[in-house]
């Protein structure tokens, strides 16, 4: 039997799915459990093995898991796409399929092992452990958009953050040209390599990431998330169970009075990465 984790990624999409798979690997593999990362590029590969991942596989999309998956293997399935049956097929062809949602409203139709942020016991909001060892804070303001910007937004909205005093944490499927476009509006521009040291140690963090939300939060930092509108509720909600403060997307008015707050909140992200590992080694029967 083997394991395998398809996390779906790309210039338009970004590498949650991709961070959320890493850190779910990298923990069982600390129980000596190994697990094979699918992805659907060449870049999220090489993001992957920064992240302590460096086996990656490139697959096109969904439908070819099973190119190399074979019957009795473990998967889990973490993308947006439309599966085309795939989820059912997959799980009477696997032993167990793992389906990693962002939502709560799914129902197991045929047995997938539903992974939702609302379930403690399969969770979906996984985050590396590296992230709950807290750092000494330097007093920054930075902004991360996300991996992908492919339709420019962050350079649509130059006059908003012309006056933000954040620096920009480059998104790895930025071109060239894009960042020398926004080197003229962020006073500093940083490096994707310097993204995870970046968030530990950065005291606000402004994202319109979910991942990079979570990831910033459980390093100690005040964050506010742009809501996206693929966002469900349950999911919305857990975010703001952990203090992270959530305002429609480049909404300055509430941007500013929160940043200005010296309050910082109490409540911490729930390290669910431990919880659910134990889970699913149950649940395969390791």
């Amino acid at each position: 039997m083997k394991i395998y984790y398809y996390a779906f990624s790309g210039h338009k999409w970004g590498l949650d799915r991709v961070k959320r798979g890493v850190a779910l690997i990298n923990s069982l593999r600390e129980k000596g459990v190994q697990v094979q990362l699918f992805v659907n590029d060449f870049r999220a590969g090489l993001v992957a093995k920064e992240f302590g991942v460096g086996d990656a596989v490139t697959l096109e999309t969904i439908m070819d898991v099973d190119v190399i998956a074979q019957k009795g293997d473990v998967v889990f399935i973490d993308t947006p796409e439309e599966d085309r049956g795939r989820i059912e097929r997959y799980t009477k062809e696997y032993s167990t399929l793992f389906h990693v949602l962002d939502s709560c409203d799914n129902v197991s139709l045929y047995g997938e092992v539903l992974m939702t942020p609302s379930d403690e016991n399969f969770s979906s909001l996984i985050v590396d452990k590296d992230y709950f060892d807290i750092l000494e804070k330097v007093d920054r303001r930075v902004f991360f958009f996300g991996d992908s910007d492919y339709d420019k937004v962050v350079l649509s909205l130059s006059d908003f953050f012309s006056t933000s005093n954040m620096e920009l944490i480059l998104g790895n499927y930025f071109f060239v040209k894009y960042e020398d476009a926004l080197s003229k509006i962020f006073p500093k521009l940083h490096e994707p390599e310097e993204y995870k040291e970046l968030i530990r140690t950065s005291s606000e963090v402004v994202t319109a990431s979910s991942q990079c939300a979570l990831e910033s939060r459980a390093s100690g930092a005040k964050v506010v998330y742009l809501k996206q509108k693929e966002d469900s509720q349950c999911f919305l909600d857990k975010l703001d169970s952990f203090g992270i403060n959530i305002i429609d997307s480049f909404d300055n008015i509430n941007l500013e009075s929160i940043l200005d707050k010296d309050v910082q909140e109490n409540t911490k992200v729930t390290n669910y990465s431990d919880i659910t590992m134990i889970n699913i080694m149950n649940r395969i029967n390791l």
